[in-house]
């Protein structure tokens, strides 16, 4: 069975996005270096990091097979215009599905019921064994409060933004044990990975 997965970019004090900067400050890291990664689908962006960084970065879009994201994450990011950037399918879970959107039928798929364990099993479902990614902080919660989440990866930035969405909260059977499996200090930020131990 695939591996479950939620990675995002943390500020120092917790959050993994502001009010009003959204995630750019968090998101700087990816710009700071020398070394290009190309991304996947239609979309020309990419990454410019350190060496280390940018191996990571390459065996991320190896591995993974499928990104779960909530609403929120899907129309901040116009839906990705059909193809999220890493070129993977995605499984938006929300209440209801956008109707007569213009890029229907294409990587992005929605998931309406069955909550956060049905998102991760399309997740696996379309990512043919290969890791399943959660990219959202509120569905993090939920994978961690439903035992669903293998590993959890953080990308601690150097700043702190004093206000917007924590990445911890709501955490219904905490205190949760993690194996540190990884820690590489960055371009002003502070690579994290560990394995959630399950009872």
């Amino acid at each position: 069975m695939s591996t479950v997965t939620a990675n995002m970019s943390m500020s120092l004090d917790g959050f993994v996005n502001h009010p009003t900067d959204g995630v750019d400050t968090l998101f700087r890291w990816y710009s700071r270096g020398e070394v290009v990664t190309g991304t996947d689908g239609d979309h020309d962006w990419e990454f410019k990091t350190d060496a280390s960084e940018a191996q990571d970065l390459q065996g991320a879009k190896d591995s993974i097979g499928a990104i779960v994201y909530g609403r929120r994450s899907f129309d901040a990011a116009e839906g990705w215009h059909g193809t999220h950037p890493l070129g993977v399918p995605v499984v938006v879970l929300t209440h209801s599905a956008p109707r007569d959107w213009e890029y229907a039928g294409r990587s992005v798929h929605f998931v309406t019921e069955g909550g956060i364990a049905a998102a991760i099993a399309r997740g696996r479902e379309l990512g043919g064994g290969r890791t399943v990614v959660i990219g959202s902080a509120d569905l993090t919660q939920q994978a961690l409060n439903e035992g669903l989440l293998d590993e959890l990866t953080v990308d601690l930035v150097a700043a702190m933004l004093g206000a917007g969405t924590r990445f911890f909260d709501n955490l219904k059977g905490a205190p949760y044990e993690l194996e540190q499996t990884s820690v590489r200090p960055g371009n002003g930020v502070t690579h994290l990975a560990y394995r959630v131990v399950k009872p």
